[in-house]
């Protein structure tokens, strides 16, 4: 036997009790309070209404 056969394989890991929409939503709450906000347009550069 190789030593490539007997090294376990790493499993992937899961926290039990956390659904995958709460960890979804945790991801989307830190991506919106981790971005700066935009800077304001500049003057005289706005997009005319229609």
């Amino acid at each position: 036997m190789s030593a490539t056969e007997s090294t376990p394989k790493p499993k992937p890991y899961a926290v039990p009790g956390v659904s995958m929409r709460d960890l979804l939503a945790a991801g989307a709450a830190a991506r919106a309070v981790s971005t700066p906000p935009r800077a304001p347009d500049a003057p005289g550069r706005r997009p005319k209404a229609a």
